[in-house]
């Protein structure tokens, strides 16, 4: 009994040094973590036969599942005509937890449970959420689960109506809920192979959706915030920013797309006057990682498709459904670089100085970003014999998990459709554990002569 004692009592410290290894594990892990066991389980579920009409490939399994938790939306198999009702509902539910984020739930379910959240959890949470402060990680989390629950439902409802007249009532209702699920989350998914292409002139379900994804993408500080502040002058200068780029990046993409595209046949040149103007605006709302379409992407102009590319690498708002680089650092980056020419001392945004840090982090995102996409295309070239711009567009599209394609997708090879997966997987969880990094402090204290480098 006295040996039996002190070997429980080393069991009991070995397991509990073992679950403060755990603990401690930094966020990014333990984010990346649980994407990676999302996909898991959701190809796991999609494999079952009762998932799908017609059995379909472990690659294709896998491809659907990390596509829809990182909210991309590019598909290898038909989502409405080789998933059954099961397999539909599956993809919806990866698409909600890839979206609104699994930490958001498990912070949820624990407070719900009257247990306490510790220092170490609501790190982690700020981390995924984005936040700079620990206080309102739970009510965040609240208000995030609450705005996506009310948009989508109300989405749905109204989708329902207007698509009850051609098809039943269940039926019109489980597609309402699908495509505001999948709209809200910025996913791309839809039941139909051509997407939205049958309803291009159809403006109320353009502007339901577009609205949707549009919210989602503002990210849910922004919607917080101006929930709270009810007052435009008590917006956060974050907010405001966002806003107001927001709108005139949508304005004038609509204007250049529809300049481009409205003498194509293919594309907007089919459609009515009144047509054209709306699919000229699905289009220039989309790309920042929407994933939907009104119009054949394939059939747009070169031109077009450029500028597409642009939209994709800015992407949305920073703690929002979207991906990209998020358009606070395309803002710090164009006001550093009109700081520098106007040749001031500090970066400033509506009269408040933004920190060297922060222009440094925004730097530091968009180099590894171009890194990532620059491998991604290379590697592609090389694996598959296909267009240029075919090639970049689904890079982008995978790696800013818009979800866009020009129709190549089931055409690459499959390591090309793995290398896929994994830019998708990483334009999910690389920009937050960049993040990580690079707000975690490694002050050195020694400090070196200053020196110079021609630039330019």
């Amino acid at each position: 009994m006295k040996l039996w004692k002190p070997s429980l009592a080393f069991l009991y410290k070995t397991s509990a040094r073992t679950q403060s290894k755990a603990l401690k594990a930094s966020p990014p892990v333990v984010l990346a973590s649980g994407f990676a066991v999302l996909i898991l389980l959701g190809t796991l579920a999609l494999k079952l036969p009762f998932a799908t009409v017609v059995p379909i490939t472990w690659l294709q399994a896998v491809f659907t599942a990390t596509s829809a938790v990182t909210v991309t939306g590019l598909v290898v198999a038909d989502t409405g005509g080789d998933f059954t009702l099961f397999g539909t509902s599956v993809i919806a539910v990866l698409i909600q937890l890839g979206g609104i984020g699994f930490m958001t739930f498990a912070i949820l379910a624990v407070s719900s449970l009257g247990g306490k959240i510790s220092i170490q959890q609501r790190l982690l949470a700020k981390e995924a959420m984005n936040q700079t402060s620990l206080m309102n990680i739970v009510k965040t989390a609240k208000a995030v689960l609450i705005l996506a629950v009310i948009c989508e439902l109300v989405a749905a409802i109204a989708l329902t109506l207007l698509w009850w007249p051609e098809m039943p009532l269940l039926k019109a209702f489980g597609h309402g809920l699908f495509y505001a699920i999948s709209a809200f989350n910025n996913a791309g998914f839809g039941l139909s192979p051509d997407s939205l292409i049958p309803y291009a002139s159809n403006v109320p379900i353009n502007l339901i959706i577009s609205c949707l994804f549009i919210v989602g993408g503002l990210g849910f500080s922004v919607i917080t915030n101006m929930y709270e502040g009810r007052r435009w002058r008590n917006f956060s200068v974050y907010t405001k920013s966002i806003l107001i780029t927001t709108l005139v990046i949508n304005l004038v993409s609509m204007f250049v797309i529809y300049g481009l595209e409205h003498n194509n046949p293919q594309t907007l040149g089919g459609l009515s006057n009144v047509g054209q103007w709306t699919a000229a605006w699905f289009q220039a709302v989309t790309p920042r990682t929407a994933g939907f379409n009104s119009v054949d992407i394939g059939a747009l102009t070169d031109a077009s498709a450029v500028y597409m590319l642009l939209l994709m690498f800015i992407g949305g708002g920073s703690m929002s459904t979207a991906g990209g680089i998020k358009l606070g650092t395309f803002i710090i980056l164009m006001l550093a670089t009109y700081t520098f020419i106007r040749r001031r001392e500090h970066v400033t945004l509506m009269e408040r100085s933004l920190s060297q840090e922060a222009v440094m982090k925004a730097l530091a995102v968009t180099m590894v970003t171009i890194a990532m996409l620059f491998i991604g295309i290379f590697v592609l070239m090389i694996l598959n014999n296909l267009p240029f711009i075919d090639i970049a567009f689904e890079v982008l599209s995978a790696s800013a998990t818009v979800g866009l394609s020009r129709g190549v997708t089931d055409q690459l090879t499959p390591l090309s459709q793995c290398i896929i997966m994994l830019l998708m997987f990483a334009g999910r969880v690389g920009p937050l554990t960049l993040v990580y990094f690079l707000t975690t402090p490694n002050k050195r204290r020694i400090r070196y002569p200053q020196t110079t480098i021609q630039v330019g």
